[in-house]
């Protein structure tokens, strides 16, 4: 294999290299926003659920069911 040929491959594996270090970058980045997008929700969520966290407490000296 002369000289030519060595940077030929050297190139061509570099090229090769180049488009896999922007194919994960692109994929990264569409998980990052997936991630934020989910950290957003579940804030809203835990804000809801704090919020609503007073209508469903039951109290200890509810009675239970007639059931019971």
């Amino acid at each position: 294999m002369d000289l030519q040929d060595r940077v030929t491959d050297l190139e061509s594996r570099l090229a090769f290299q180049d488009d896999t270090i922007e194919t994960l970058n692109d994929i990264l980045v569409t998980q990052q926003r997936a991630v934020e997008r989910l950290q957003l929700q579940m804030t809203a969520l835990l804000k809801r659920q704090e919020e609503m966290g007073g209508q469903f407490e039951t109290s200890e000296e509810e009675a239970p069911p007639p059931h019971y």
